[in-house]
């Protein structure tokens, strides 16, 4: 039987410790429930705090526990309910919000897009007429100031102390901006090939290249070459490194250039020039590959000093280009052609030079045409030179090639390419007659190449070789230029157009004359307009017959822009006065005065035949042809010398060059054979007639002085006499050796004594009378009807051996 409860008080304690216990254990699962229920189940059956409870107060208690358990339960799951409802109005209302946003915003871009719509319907012609004109004006402002590339400082010599730093700088201008490349004789410097040897920098136009700590390998020539579009432009100068110890220092004086190009600079070193091969006479065709060489023997051979060869064509120092290249060294010197043409006929000469002296050797290059194109066309013409450069227009002259078996020339065309394209058109419609023309119609600023094809009844020739580039750039703009000096050393390089005031109307140009008359047409010159103003000047032309009274525009389509023009389309027989009229953007000024009446006819007419034609011999496969000036010849090119073999009557071209001289070498003709010829005069009209015939000549040697006694040998000494020996010359000269004539002297003696009187038949000779001790000279002479050949031998009569040849005892002088 259960005890009774001691007391209320032990009920309700043990109901708020259960009340106290359960809510502090709202995180145990409910395995550790069922755990505390079958555990509340054995305490009431237990004493707690030292009473007992009985079974009604424990229900009671337990049942107290469940109902709050319950309403635990019952709060946590309304609390998730009310969270969970809380997130998603929240989230509801956000993706409204984002709904709205997004339909603000594709409002308001369909706003913009409708206005932008509206303005572009409306402003699309305007912009547009606003734009062309902009492209427009852009487009003619860069054609205005498009320039090829023009130096204004070049660059200058330096010389220095090894280990020392030098500065090389030049200033070129142009539009676009110029690419600068620099050269060490001729090779491309490379920065990345030696770090920190070179620095290269580039600032508002100026160039400058330094070498840091020169060694004497930096002695050299250096250029710098500027490129653009439009043209391309050089400058060079040459750095000498010294060095302190004075037997290592190359030179003695200071600030000589090694390899510098200049004739009037020769290397302060003595050197020995021995050829040992030379090229001789040759011949070629147009187009073929060629390479003229001489095997040299220089004596001191020192690496890093070398005498300086120079290579001559007709007088006229050659320099390399894209057509010939140059070398030098390793005992050769050569002269390289990559694509012959007719251009490079001459006579050419390797000179040698050296502070010992100048060495040379010259020999002729035959160039002869190329297969023509069209059988019976003429050959190509050749030397195309420009002149006269201008904004609008250039001159471009040639000579003529020499015809003999084909029909003549009835005239040429002149055709044009711009420098970077391969593009080649041709300038004028109708044949020119003489061999100059004014080409127009160029644009200002770019760089152009001609070339001129000759024609005939049976069609085209082959094209000449390119010319030169040129720009079409004014002259006179360089005039213009001026420097003001700023503060410390920099100036300022300007156009005396910027420092011209405001001219509304400009005024008529000055001193329009004829510089130039032909039968095809008149180049205008004058003097433009004083002030200028600042604005772009521009010129129109326009001509009057005389008499008529009337003036007709001559360029109505297309400015000009230089002061001078040529006036094609002049009726022959009339004679015509011209004026000018200046404009610019604010319009046209009054006319010039009146030239004085000028008639379209050549100047220069064609020249009269050349006079009597005189040949003689020369070797067995030469001649010399002689003849005397016409007596009409203004302007003449030169000539041109045709031959033949008697009673052939084929008449072959001995030059295909036009020569400027009357006296010619004609090579490679057959030995024994005989020749007729004849010559003709040419200018740029065109070819006289043909001279007359010379007289029939045989090709064989001429009779010349013969070569010296050679292999002299002192065949005993006695101490009071000398037998001497010798040889043969090797050239008689074309007749038969009369004798041997013998002279000798005491050394440091000025006067000769003959041994023999009269010509010895037999080689050895001995000479009685002699000082023992002494020192003598002998000279030995082979003369011939022609003359005589000798050679000069000092010997000492106490320091030879019988049988010993002078040559080992003393130089042979």
């Amino acid at each position: 039987m259960a005890r009774p409860c001691t007391g209320i008080c032990v009920c309700v304690h043990m109901y708020r410790r259960a009340s106290t216990q359960s809510s502090s254990q709202k995180s145990v699962t409910q395995e550790s429930s069922s755990q505390r229920e079958s555990s509340s189940e054995r305490a009431s059956s237990q004493t707690l705090l030292g009473g007992t409870t009985c079974r009604l107060c424990a229900k009671r208690v337990s049942t107290a526990l469940e109902e709050e358990e319950q309403e635990r339960k019952r709060r946590y799951h309304s609390l998730l309910a009310a969270y969970g409802e809380a997130k998603r109005e929240r989230y509801l209302s956000e993706l409204a919000q984002l709904e709205e946003d997004v339909h603000l915003a594709r409002t308001h871009a369909r706003d913009k897009l409708d206005r932008f719509a509206l303005q572009h319907v409306d402003t699309h012609a305007l912009r547009h007429a606003v734009g062309d004109r902009l492209a427009w004006e852009r487009h003619s402002f860069e054609d205005r100031i498009s320039r090829a590339p023009e130096i204004l400082v070049r660059l200058r010599s330096h010389t220095v102390w090894e280990r020392m730093s030098v500065k090389l700088c030049f200033t070129v201008q142009g539009f676009p901006t110029p690419v600068v490349q620099w050269y060490k004789d001729g090779s491309l410097i490379c920065q990345a090939g030696e770090p920190g040897k070179y620095r290269i920098e580039s600032k508002y136009g100026v160039h400058t290249l330094e070498i840091n700590r020169a060694d004497f390998d930096d002695t050299a020539t250096y250029s710098a070459v500027a490129t653009n579009v439009h043209g391309q432009v050089s400058t060079n100068a040459a750095v000498v490194v010294r060095r302190f110890h004075g037997d290592e220092e190359p030179f003695h004086s200071v600030g000589l250039p090694i390899r510098l190009p200049l004739s009037s600079v020769i290397p302060y070193t003595h050197f020995d020039v021995q050829f040992l091969e030379k090229f001789g006479v040759t011949f070629r065709r147009e187009g073929e590959t060629l390479t003229l060489k001489c095997t040299l023997l220089v004596t001191p051979d020192l690496k890093r000093v070398q005498p300086r060869a120079e290579w001559y064509r007709d007088d006229v120092l050659l320099k390399e280009s894209k057509w010939t290249k140059m070398f030098f060294g390793e005992g050769q010197a050569s002269l390289s052609f990559s694509h012959l043409n007719k251009d490079d006929e001459g006579l050419y000469t390797l000179r040698i030079v050296s502070r010992g002296g100048i060495s040379d050797h010259s020999a002729f290059l035959f160039v002869r045409d190329a297969d023509p194109l069209v059988m019976g066309a003429p050959g190509a013409p050749m030397d195309v030179h420009c002149h006269d450069a201008n904004r609008d227009y250039v001159i471009v002259t040639w000579k003529p090639p020499n015809t003999t078996k084909e029909s003549p020339v009835l005239g040429y065309f002149i055709d044009r390419c711009e420098v970077g394209t391969d593009n080649w058109v041709q300038c004028n419609d109708a044949p020119v007659k003489i061999c100059k023309y004014p080409v127009s119609g160029l644009v200002e600023g770019r760089s152009y190449t001609f070339r001129v094809r000759a024609v005939n009844s049976a069609g085209v020739s082959r094209p000449s070789r390119a010319s030169e580039a040129v720009a079409a750039l004014d002259p006179l703009d360089l005039k213009r230029l001026q420097g003001i000096h700023w503060e410390g050393d920099k100036d300022i390089v300007i156009y005396q157009d910027d420092l011209e005031g405001e001219v509304q109307i400009p005024r008529p140009p000055t001193n329009v004359h004829a510089s130039e008359i032909s039968r095809t047409y008149v180049v205008l010159s004058w003097d433009p307009p004083t002030p200028r103003g600042k604005e772009p000047l521009m010129y129109f032309i326009e001509k009057s017959v005389v008499g008529s009274g009337t003036w007709q525009r001559e360029n109505a389509q297309t400015a000009v822009r230089s002061p001078r023009y040529a006036v094609f389309d002049l009726a022959e027989g009339k004679s015509y006065v011209f004026r000018v009229l200046s404009a610019n953007k604010h319009g046209l000024s009054d006319p010039s005065e009146i030239t004085s009446p000028i008639q379209a006819q050549d100047t220069i007419v064609v020249p009269s035949a050349p006079g009597r034609v005189l040949a003689s011999r020369n070797t067995k496969t030469s001649v010399v042809v002689q003849w005397d000036q016409p007596k009409h010849g203004e302007d003449l090119l030169g000539y041109y010398v045709d031959c033949c073999v008697a009673g052939s009557n084929v008449w072959e071209p001995c030059n295909h060059k036009p020569i400027g001289y009357n006296r010619f070498v004609v090579h490679g003709l057959t030995t024994g054979e005989q020749y007729i010829f004849r010559v003709k005069a040419v200018n740029a009209v065109g070819t006289s007639e043909n001279s007359q015939e010379s007289d029939v000549i045989k090709v064989q040697a001429a009779l010349t002085v013969p070569s010296h006694p050679y292999g002299i040998t002192l065949l005993n000494c006695d101490g009071h006499s000398m037998t001497l020996g010798w040889k043969v010359p090797k050239f008689s000269g074309g007749s038969p050796i009369i004798g041997y004539y013998v002279d000798k002297r005491e050394g440091h003696h000025k006067n000769w004594h003959e041994v023999n009187s009269s010509p010895l038949k037999e080689r050895i000779l001995t000479v009685e009378g002699l000082t023992e001790g002494s020192t003598y000279e002998f000279k030995i002479a082979a003369p011939t009807w022609w003359g005589s050949g000798c050679r000069r031998i000092p010997v000492s009569s106490s320091s030879v051996r019988p049988g010993q040849r002078l040559s080992q005892v003393l130089p042979t002088t």
